[in-house]
């Protein structure tokens, strides 16, 4: 039995998971992958205090210092989250079943898809969604970044220091870049911008070989990296009755208290609409302190 049971080991869990064990609940993580997606961001610049850092060893951090305060971790997929009549919930895995007194959800999101021809049969033969990752393996190739937000900013800043050539494919007229990366877009001579531009198909048989549009025109290419923003996981609250928004993310209040007594949210799946690493983490740690006074003062348990 756990006070507090925390899904997702990301930057929001990790963050809630440390004050929460320093608040005296006995704490359990559960996710699938250590630090989540912040794992995937080359170079994190907006995180106060810290002028630079790399995504994974933020991630590190804040797991090392969540174990020291002494939180639990197990990397297991939570298969079903039920709540029994006592209100206990019960978090099952593949192969155990976990008992916890309230619940935070912090799944985070996984990436949208384009869904055009070519994009699933080429994904990791050219087709990627991690820069950060694949990068150093598209060496003075040419490639191409679609989005038209900051995280296509940075991915093409970072590609343009392996690739010979970066195109940011941006459906609209214009960019909504953070001016200091927009910036250095502008001025890096191997980064191009095609405005109004849509892709068709991803051309190529066992690696990417070209990109056509659908204005007709083609270019040839060996790397097509996606930056279309993320869809929230939040399918296993569901079944609990937990409250979602059009866009399937977990209605908070400013308590980040959901419609479901004991259950919390924060970071990527909840429905704050300004989501970064440190919104996300604040938002944990105040699931944290209110999650400790609801086990104190719940008389169910």
């Amino acid at each position: 039995m756990y006070d507090f049971i925390i899904i997702g080991g990301g930057i929001s869990g990790l963050s809630a998971a440390m004050y929460a064990s320093r608040l005296g609940l006995k704490t359990l993580v559960l996710a699938e992958m250590p630090g989540g997606l912040i794992t995937t961001t080359h170079l994190v610049e907006n995180w106060p205090g810290i002028k630079s850092i790399s995504g994974p060893d933020l991630a590190m951090s804040l797991q090392e210092h969540a174990q020291a305060s002494g939180a639990e971790m197990k990397y297991e997929k939570v298969a079903n989250i039920e709540k029994s009549s006592n209100n206990i919930f019960k978090i099952k895995t593949g192969s155990n079943e976990y008992q916890g007194k309230a619940l935070l959800i912090a799944t985070g999101t996984h990436h949208r898809r384009l869904g055009v021809p070519g994009e699933k049969e080429l994904e990791n033969k050219g087709v990627s969604f991690c820069a950060l990752c694949d990068g150093a393996f598209f060496k003075e190739k040419v490639v191409a970044v679609v989005g038209g937000g900051d995280s296509a900013a940075k991915e093409a800043i970072f590609l343009s220091e392996h690739a010979s050539k970066v195109y940011i494919v941006v459906r609209k007229d214009f960019m909504r870049a953070e001016p200091i990366n927009a910036k250095q877009v502008e001025e890096n001579p191997k980064i191009e911008v095609l405005y109004e531009t849509e892709i068709e198909e991803i051309v190529g048989t066992d690696s990417v070989e070209k990109v056509r549009f659908k204005d007709g025109r083609e270019i040839e290419m060996q790397g097509v990296f996606m930056a279309i923003g993320h869809i929230a996981q939040t399918d296993l609250v569901k079944d609990l009755g937990v409250e979602l928004n059009e866009k399937g993310e977990i209605k908070i209040n400013r308590k980040t208290q959901t419609n479901v007594p004991g259950v919390f949210a924060a970071g990527d799946c909840a429905d704050t609409e300004f989501k970064q690493a440190i919104t996300g983490s604040g938002e944990a740690v105040t699931s944290a302190y209110y999650a400790y006074h609801f086990v104190n003062t719940n008389a169910n348990f």
